[in-house]
């Protein structure tokens, strides 16, 4: 059976709870943050692109991501 990648690395994503105040993290718990942090990363990505497209541009800038973030 292949592997499932993830764009976002579930190590940090284990960090990031622990740093959370979890004293521990379940193998299911990270993969659960990993999938909904990756979709909310991928519509604040998609919205960024758009933004920039629309001020006529091909490259996304901070202000982008932080509009799309906002939004």
């Amino acid at each position: 059976m292949p592997r499932k990648t993830s764009i976002i690395p579930k190590a940090s994503v284990a960090r990031m709870l622990v740093k959370a105040g979890a004293k521990r993290v379940a193998q299911d718990g990270v993969d659960a943050f990993t999938e909904v942090l990756t979709e909310i990363a991928l519509k604040i990505s998609k919205k960024a692109a758009e933004i920039s497209r629309h001020a006529g541009r091909k490259t996304v800038h901070e202000g982008d991501i932080r509009l799309a973030a906002k939004n």
